[in-house]
């Protein structure tokens, strides 16, 4: 295993590739973490569109240069408009993440929606521990939308999983890991607040898709956006004191990494 963080220059480059690129990342998520996703992906230098307006759900996949799926979307958005949007993209090779928000918590019903899509190829799949040992076919071990077990617990189902799927998968927490199978890399940081804030782990997805595109390479991607939300986080938490103003502080310092890469 490897560790990555923002002291990396290969992590520095990345991130400034979004910004020197402007990707179009488009997504579907749940409303309440929509405002966030879309403001942390504006910080970054991408430019987002959220939702299922008209006939968005098979045409902006194939448009876009990298998409997010929430699967909370379900929340405003129905079965269908979320395997559009995904067969879109994978049929386009357009790179998506897909974030699989509250699978293990007991609903069998939403967790097989969310393992079908799995068909249309992922280029990342980000989640908390209990979310990704459950999608993975482990003990469903969620509490809602939390998860019962650290990021640690979940390294070696991690690994497993993206050897199965062929894809990379990241997992939250007080240490981010992060897998192709093969390698996994382990990012340090951040601050607890994020799991304090709504739609912290959401906007993570979204920001996730953005890197994946911008750096060519989903692996380096996914940590590239893991450890600049970590840093980001930690200098956020520094200054503020509530999760209030510790939201606001986070989209500001990702606003402000870029003058790092001058």
């Amino acid at each position: 295993m490897t560790s990555a963080s923002w002291n990396d220059a290969d992590v520095r480059e990345g991130w400034a590739q979004i910004a020197g690129k402007g990707p179009f990342v488009y997504g579907l998520t749940n409303y309440i973490a929509a405002n966030l996703s879309a403001n942390v992906l504006l910080a970054a230098g991408a430019g987002p569109a959220i939702g299922a307006a008209a006939d968005w759900t098979t045409t902006f996949p194939a448009g876009a240069n990298a998409v997010w799926i929430n699967a909370a979307a379900l929340m405003s958005s129905d079965e269908e408009s979320l395997r559009a949007v995904a067969r879109t993209a994978h049929a386009a090779g357009t790179p998506w993440v897909l974030d699989p928000v509250a699978v293990g918590a007991g609903a069998s019903g939403y967790d097989d929606f969310i393992r079908s899509l799995l068909e249309f190829k992922p280029a990342a799949i980000r989640g908390n521990a209990s979310e990704l040992i459950a999608l993975a076919g482990g003990a469903a071990t969620g509490k809602g939308v939390e998860t019962t077990v650290s990021s640690a617990d979940a390294v070696a189902a991690v690994s497993e999983f993206a050897a199965r799927t062929g894809t990379i998968v990241a997992v939250s927490g007080p240490v981010d890991y992060i897998s192709d199978g093969s390698r996994t890399v382990e990012v340090p940081g951040g601050d607890v607040r994020l799991t304090k804030v709504t739609g912290a782990g959401c906007a993570l997805g979204a920001l996730t898709a953005a890197a994946i595109f911008a750096t060519g390479d989903p692996l380096r991607g996914a940590v590239v956006a893991h450890a600049a939300y970590a840093v980001a986080a930690e200098r956020a938490g520094a200054r503020t004191r509530g999760t209030g103003e510790f939201a606001v502080a986070l989209v500001d310092e990702l606003s402000l990494l870029g003058e790092d890469v001058k």
